[in-house]
């Protein structure tokens, strides 16, 4: 199995590194801000025309508030990444919102932003590929047509991609994501360069449209309201932002500066490119409707449902560059492959947060460790099936999924901002200096603004999206919250059954005897070897032991036993319904019963083989009695393999394959065992 699955494995995924490479794949700031930072940078491409989609349901005339929906949303976003550079700096270790909450508000408050951030990052996964492939299907109609098999073929790519390695990843996002956010300043500085130096008139494809209210003339509360719906849309700019508090460790030291850092240039990119986007719509004339075939008239005239609503990016694009022109070509291009990749932000956020969970016993300890590429292979790889599994369940549809999204997220913003005002307040407790309190009095104003801005949104989200699917978010937290409190309740008892007692007990005491009991069924070298090795532990008591299934083997057996003179007792168990299982177990549970302080060693001879084929027919009682007997106290099971020529035929075929370096391959010894290169005279 190792050679079928070795191969493949170094093809896909590359060689494996040693654990005293880990420094090199740690990120500097150029590959971390694509790698990090994907997500919130691509969501300008969408968060723009949520806001529009939201206002149109008043008309065209709410419009001119959209400039200060983006005042609110930048306010926010520099509110967000304030604090997060707060947290960085004073969290350093990675478990970002999830340490903050569960060290300054308690376990549970953790927990609950554990699974408010996992819930989010496999939506992360599945909104953002969903929205790519419809992005894509566009211009290619196979990929509409089979959205769901072409969506989850992307991201076991991107599964793929990522079980290489951070680094690599990273080096293979960067370039797409660059060309995104150049393309987007591109296309700001020329727009707005035609209309203030060169006095154009741009106009986007849906200028001259007129959008149908459903609700016009509103006022007092229900405007109040329609605009922060709108700015809770508008807040899906701030998905992902919470990756960099979480991705410390995978930063080149000085981790916390180049972080904090990072995370500078993602809002400052990413409120520029929303808010240039925002003007420019309004300086086009985008029209946008939740309903596009119904509620957006051209010349009195519904669309109708063969209308295809573009997205505010690719409007104000075509108005700003020109329809068919070399750079619109470029940035619809980058705006459709920076979507696929702003899952790559979840890739990371979701595997180093179950390392951390893992580590506090909360998730399965496999998600601790690394792979063979460095990276945790097997955080990788279940967030890849829990977004197959959504991507399945909602068809792909990214209209259904992103009415789950962003509570997941507001919900970790406003415990971790809550929780860092608490650590500010510890610390304002016991700081005598008067400079240092200054500045923690100033940052503790910072977050408690952010903790009271995204419960604002929180409770705007949770209110006007509930009913349209925010609640299957709120289901998947519990669900990931009961699941981890299980699973830790389990590891704490495991843990106190296990523990070892200062003093003497049960477990230390020496047994008064070992029975030994060796399972044979016919005597042939494995048999012997068996009792030989039975023989030289020095039993108090030692007999070998069959079942009685077909009389005739039996009475052979036992008048070869006799004609060997084989010096060990054989007894014979009855079995009058041919099971081989129950008549041992019984009969070693009987020993047990008759003396409780004796250890019963039950031995079993075993095949070694050299095939998996010659396994599934070889062995299966044994499997079955092993299985069986683990659960019986006092009991303990050796196993005596003995060799056949298959197994003998498969080592040296290993030992040839060690001398074959396969693609990736990294079975090169340990590094003080390999030749060393001559050093160069020294001149």
């Amino acid at each position: 199995m190792s050679k079928l699955t070795d191969v493949p494995k170094r093809i896909l995924i590359g060689r494996a590194l040693r654990s005293d490479r880990l420094g090199e794949t740690l990120l500097p700031k150029r590959i971390a801000l694509p790698v990090f930072a994907s997500d919130p940078l691509s969501s300008v491409a969408y968060a723009p025309g949520e806001v529009l989609l939201v206002l149109s349901i008043a008309g065209v005339s709410a419009y001119h508030f959209s400039p200060w929906i983006a005042v609110a949303v930048v306010v926010l976003m520099f509110t967000v990444v304030a604090s997060y550079r707060q947290n960085v700096h004073a969290y350093p270790s990675g478990g970002g919102d999830y340490e903050v909450a569960n060290t300054n508000l308690g376990p549970k408050a953790g927990l609950t932003v554990a699974s408010a951030l996992l819930v989010d990052y496999v939506l992360t996964v599945a909104v953002s590929i969903s929205s790519g492939i419809e992005n894509l299907g566009s211009a290619i109609p196979f990929v509409v047509e089979h959205k769901v098999l072409c969506a989850i073929a992307v991201i076991v790519l991107l599964t793929l991609m990522n079980l290489r390695g951070v680094k690599e990843s990273g080096k293979l996002f960067a370039i797409p994501t660059y060309v995104f956010v150049v393309g987007v300043f591109l296309m700001i500085a020329w727009g707005a360069f035609r209309g203030f130096v060169l006095d154009d008139t741009m106009k986007a494809p849906t200028a001259d449209f007129e959008i149908k209210a459903e609700h016009q003339g509103l006022a007092g509360f229900a405007l109040v309201f329609l605009l922060l719906r709108a700015f809770s849309s508008g807040c899906a700019a701030l998905t992902g932002v919470e990756a960099i508090s979480n991705g410390v460790p995978a930063f080149r030291k000085p981790k916390s500066k180049n972080a904090a850092s990072t995370l500078a240039a993602m809002g400052l990119l990413a409120v520029t490119m929303f808010c240039g986007i925002i003007g420019l719509a309004m300086a086009t004339n985008v029209r946008m409707a939740e309903n596009p075939a119904h509620d957006l008239l051209k010349n009195g005239v519904e669309v109708g449902a063969d209308y295809v609503q573009n997205p505010v990016i690719s409007q104000v694009a075509e108005a700003v560059f020109g329809d068919g022109s070399f750079l619109f070509i470029v940035l619809a291009a980058a705006t459709a492959l920076v979507l696929f990749l702003a899952a790559n932000t979840a890739y990371n956020g979701f595997p180093l947060l179950g390392s951390i969970l893992a580590q506090d016993r909360y998730l399965p300890r496999q998600l601790h460790t690394r792979g063979d590429r460095l990276a945790f292979s097997n955080g990788i790889v279940l967030l890849a099936g829990a977004a197959i599994l959504l991507v399945w369940v909602y068809g792909a549809d990214s209209t259904r999924l992103i009415q789950l999204y962003i509570v997941g997220v507001f919900v970790s913003f406003t415990l971790s901002q809550t929780g860092m005002v608490r650590h500010w307040n510890r610390h304002l407790a016991t700081e005598k200096d008067q400079a240092k309190r200054r500045h923690m009095v100033r940052s503790r104003a910072i977050n408690a603004f952010g903790a009271f801005f995204t419960g604002l949104v929180l409770v705007v989200v949770l209110v006007t999206k509930f009913t349209h699917g925010a609640w299957v978010a709120l289901l998947g937290m519990v669900i990931f919250y009961a699941t981890m409190s299980a699973i830790r309740k389990h590891y704490d008892r495991v843990a106190e059954e296990i523990a070892a007692p200062e003093g003497p007990s049960d477990d230390s005491v020496r047994p008064s005897r070992v029975h030994s009991v060796v399972l044979i069924s016919k005597i042939h070298r494995p048999t012997l070897r068996a009792l030989a090795y039975a023989k030289l532990m020095r039993s108090d008591t030692l007999e070998a032991l069959s079942v009685n299934v077909d009389p005739a083997e039996t009475k052979a057996l036992r008048e070869e036993w006799e004609r060997r003179g084989i010096d060990v007792p054989l007894k014979v168990l009855d079995s009058p319904y041919r099971e081989i299982t129950r008549p041992v177990i019984e009969y070693v549970k009987g020993l047990r019963r008759e003396s409780p302080r004796d250890a019963v060693s039950v031995i079993i001879p075993e095949y070694v083989v050299g095939h998996w084929y010659e396994q599934l027919l070889h062995n299966q009682s044994a499997l079955r009695l092993k299985g069986r007997l683990l659960f019986t106290p006092g009991v303990m099971v050796t196993s005596v393999p003995y060799q056949l020529e298959s197994s003998e035929v498969a080592k040296k075929r290993a030992r040839k394959r060690q001398d074959w370096n396969a693609p990736g391959s990294v079975r090169r010894g340990p590094a003080e065992d390999r030749p060393k290169e001559p050093s160069s005279p020294k001149s």
